[in-house]
C-alpha cells in the first residue's frame, strides 16, 4: 500500500547536487521563477517536491554568465518515494529481488534510516530525471514569459521548454570520488580481467553496463574462433579445401553463443533487478507533434498525428530514399572493382614491391568510402526518422535501426558476397576482408575516441583557465565541475557501439572461414574497445542518466537475423569449395540441392537449438515464478479482506435497518 505524500515533509538541511538544469541565456526572469517554484511545490499541487538551486557564490551572489544554471537535488526521504514511484526492484534480508516499497522498506537488504546510499547515484539521478519529465501543466496555457509556447492540461513541461529552446540541456552531475575509484578498478591498471560490471552498473546505470557486459561477453566468445583460427592460417593458409571444417565450426558457434548470451542477460538483470521492473507507460516522444486532441488509450489530450499521413511518410519518401541510397552503395562498390582490375593490371605490368602495396590501396580507399557513407547516411536516417514523426521514442528507435542496419549490411558486405559468388575468388575476398575489417577498426578507434579524447582534453584546459579567472573563492570545485561537464558532448546511447559490434560479427561469421585471423583481429580490437569505450564514458562524455533495461533490445533481433544469414552463406562457401566440388564431378544440379539440403537442416537445427536452450537458468524461472505466485496470492488476499469489509458494512447496514 502507498503512502500518502502529503504525510511527509521532505525538506533536506544538506543540500547534495544531483542534477543540473541549463537554460538560455536570454530566459526570462517570470520563466526561471515559476519553473523553480513548479519544481519544488508539494505533489498535491502538481510540484516534483524535489530541491533546488542556482549556482552561486559564497555571498549569495550568482556568478556572471551563470545566471541560468540550476542545480536539482531532493531529500533522502523524496528519494525512497520516488523509487517506489519508478517501480526500482532491490534486495530483500532473504535475498530475494522485490519491487521497493516505502511502508516495506526495512525488509530490504542494507536498508536504514540513515543509510543515504542504499539507492546508488545514479538510482537517485533517474529518480530526479523522472520526476522532472513528469512536471505537467495544470491550468497554465502557455509558458510564462512565452507566449508562442503553448501548454495544455498534462502536458510535459520539461518536454516543451525543451522543443521551445528554452531548457538547453538537463544532465547528471559526475561524482568526481566514485569516478576516480571506477577509473583505477576500470581501466587505470593494465591487467588481464573482468570488467567492474556491477560498479559500472551502479554508476552508469543498467542500459550501459548491459553493452559492456555484452561487449566483453563477445570477446571471450571470439577466443575460440581465434586459436582454431591461428593454427588454420599458419597452416593451410593457400588451401582452400580445408575451410570446410572451420565453415562448419563458424555454423555451430554462431548460434550457441547468442543462445548462451540469452541466459548470462538474464543472469545478470535477475541480480540488478531489472529483470523483474515492469514496462512503464510510454508517453509520446519529445519530437512529436500534431494536432490536439484526446488519446483513445489514456483519454487525455495531447498532439494527434494521422497514422495514413505516417504511413505516406515512411512508403512514399523514406522507402525510396533508402532505395536509392543502396542504389548508390552498389554503385560505389563497382567503382572499386574497376579500380581492383586497374591495381591487378598494374602489378602484372611492374611487378616490383610498390605495385604490390597498390593491390592493398583500391580496398582501403573503399573502406574510408564506406565508413564515410555509413556515417553520413546515419544523419540523412535520423532526420528522416524524425521527420516520419513517431509518437513513441521505441517505434522512432526501431525504425531508425531498421534503415541503419539495412544500409550498413549492404554497405559493409556487398562486396564480399559479389567477390565470393559472383567472381569465385577467393584471394580477392580474403584480401578485401581483411582490408575492410582492419581499416574499419582503426577507423572507428580513432574517431570514436583518440580523437573525442583529444579535443575534450583541449577544451577542458581552456574551460579551466576561464574558471579560474572567475575567481571564485569557496566552492570552486563545484562550480568548475558544473562548467567543465556542461561543455562536454553528449552521449548518444549505446546506438554507434551496438552497430559496430554488429558489422564485427557479420565479419566473423560471413566470410571468416576464407580469413581465419578476422577473429584474432576482432578480439585485438574489442579488448582495445573496452578500454577506449571506458575512456570515453569516464572522461569525454557527460555522465549519461541511467537507464533501467532487461536486455539488449532490438539488436538481440539483428544479431540473431546475421546468424541465420551466416548458415546461408558458409553453406553456400562450402558447396563452392573444390574439395565439396570433387564429390560432385558430373552434376551440379545435385551439388545444389545437396547444399540447399544441409543448410535447410542446419537452420531446423539452429531454431531447434534455440528453443532447447532455456533464455533463463532454472533457478531464475523459479524464482520469477515464485514472486508471480505471492503476488497473486497477495492480490486474492486483498480482494477477499476488501469482500469481507463490504460484507460487513452491508450486515450493519442491515442491522440499523431492522
Amino acid at each position: 500500500m502507498k503512502e500518502s505524500w502529503s504525510a511527509f515533509d521532505t525538506f533536506e538541511p544538506h543540500f547534495r547536487p544531483l542534477v543540473v538544469i541549463e537554460l538560455a541565456k536570454n530566459t526570462k526572469e517570470e520563466t526561471k521563477e515559476w519553473l523553480t517554484q513548479r519544481i519544488v511545490d508539494k505533489k498535491k499541487n502538481g510540484g516534483a517536491q524535489l530541491l533546488v538551486k542556482p549556482l552561486v557564490k559564497e555571498d549569495g551572489g550568482k556568478i556572471d554568465g551563470n545566471q541560468n544554471l540550476y542545480l536539482v537535488g531532493a531529500s533522502h526521504l523524496r528519494l525512497l518515494l520516488g523509487a517506489e514511484t519508478v517501480g526500482l526492484v532491490k534486495q530483500c534480508n532473504d535475498n530475494s529481488m522485490r519491487t521497493f516499497t516505502y511502508s516495506s522498506r526495512n525488509t530490504f537488504k542494507d536498508f536504514a534510516e540513515d543509510n543515504h546510499d542504499f539507492l546508488t547515484m545514479a538510482e537517485c539521478q533517474y529518480i530526479i530525471k523522472h520526476e522532472l519529465e513528469n512536471l505537467r501543466a495544470k491550468d497554465e496555457r502557455m509558458i510564462p514569459g512565452y507566449p508562442q509556447a503553448k501548454l495544455y492540461p498534462g502536458k510535459s513541461i520539461l518536454r516543451r521548454l525543451l522543443t521551445s529552446g528554452i531548457l538547453l540541456q538537463i544532465f547528471p552531475l559526475h561524482d568526481t570520488e566514485e569516478l576516480k575509484k571506477l577509473r583505477y578498478t576500470w581501466y587505470g591498471q593494465v591487467k588481464i580481467s573482468y570488467q567492474p560490471l556491477d560498479e559500472i552498473r551502479c554508476y552508469f546505470g543498467e542500459t550501459i553496463a548491459l553493452y559492456f557486459g555484452f561487449l566483453e561477453y563477445f570477446t571471450f566468445a571470439l577466443v575460440p574462433m581465434a586459436l582454431i583460427g591461428i593454427p588454420y592460417y599458419v597452416f593451410a593458409w593457400e588451401d582452400y579445401d580445408k575451410y570446410v571444417m572451420f565453415a562448419s565450426f563458424n555454423l555451430l558457434w554462431s548460434t550457441v553463443i547468442l543462445e548462451v548470451w540469452k541466459r548470462c542477460c538474464a543472469i545478470m538483470t535477475y541480480r540488478w533487478g531489472t529483470l523483474l521492473m515492469k514496462r512503464q507507460f510510454e508517453e509520446p516522444r519529445p519530437g512529436f507533434h500534431g494536432v490536439l486532441g484526446i488519446n483513445a488509450v489514456t483519454g487525455k489530450e495531447e498532439p494527434v498525428y494521422s497514422s495514413i499521413k505516417r504511413q505516406i511518410r515512411i512508403y512514399l519518401v523514406s522507402l525510396p530514399f533508402v532505395c536509392l541510397c543502396l542504389y548508390f552503395s552498389l554503385y560505389v562498390m563497382m567503382i572499386y572493382f574497376e579500380l581492383e582490375t586497374w591495381a591487378l593490371d598494374f602489378h602484372e605490368e611492374n611487378e616490383s614491391s610498390y605495385s604490390n602495396l597498390m593491390l592493398f590501396v583500391p580496398s582501403i580507399i573503399y573502406a574510408i568510402v564506406i565508413e564515410m557513407m555509413n556515417r553520413v547516411y546515419r544523419y540523412a536516417a535520423e532526420f528522416l526518422t524524425s521527420w516520419e514523426n513517431h509518437r513513441l521514442e521505441s517505434s522512432h528507435q526501431n525504425h531508425l535501426i531498421l534503415k541503419v542496419l539495412v544500409f550498413n549490411f549492404l554497405n559493409c558486405f556487398a562486396s564480399l558476397f559479389y567477390i565470393a559468388f559472383v567472381l569465385f575468388d577467393m584471394k580477392l575476398l580474403r584480401q578485401s576482408l581483411a582490408t575492410l575489417l582492419i581499416t574499419s577498426q582503426i577507423l572507428n578507434q580513432f574517431v570514436e575516441a583518440l580523437l573525442p579524447y583529444w579535443l575534450q582534453k583541449r577544451h577542458n584546459t581552456k574551460v579551466k583557465k576561464r574558471v579560474y579567472s572567475v575567481k571564485v573563492d569557496t566552492d570552486l570545485s563545484l562550480f568548475e565541475q558544473v562548467n567543465l561537464e556542461k561543455e562536454m558532448g553528449t552521449y548518444l546511447g549505446t546506438f554507434d557501439d551496438y552497430l559496430e559490434l554488429f558489422l564485427q560479427f557479420g565479419y566473423v561469421s560471413l566470410f571468416s572461414c576464407v580469413y581465419p585471423l578476422a577473429a584474432v583481429f576482432a578480439v585485438l580490437n574489442n579488448i582495445t574497445e573496452m578500454y577506449s569505450d571506458a575512456l570515453k564514458m569516464c572522461r569525454v562524455f557527460k555522465r549519461p542518466f541511467s537507464q533501467p533495461t532487461a536486455n539488449i533490445g532490438v539488436w538481440q533481433l539483428a544479431f540473431e537475423t546475421m546468424s541465420v544469414i551466416s548458415v546461408v552463406t558458409n553453406c553456400a562457401l562450402i558447396g563452392l569449395s573444390p574439395q565439396v566440388n570433387a564429390l560432385f564431378p558430373d552434376s551440379k544440379t545435385d551439388l545444389i540441392l545437396i547444399v540447399v539440403l544441409a543448410e535447410h537442416i542446419l537452420l531446423a537445427l539452429k531454431f531447434v537449438m534455440a528453443f532447447v536452450i532455456p533464455d533463463k537458468p532454472r533457478d531464475i524461472q523459479i524464482k520469477l515464478a515464485r514472486l508471480e505466485f505471492e503476488s497473486l496470492e497477495a492480490l486474492k488476499q486483498q480482494q477477499m479482506k476488501l469482500a469481507a469489509e463490504s460484507l460487513k458494512e452491508e450486515t450493519h447496514g442491515e442491522k440499523k435497518m431492522n
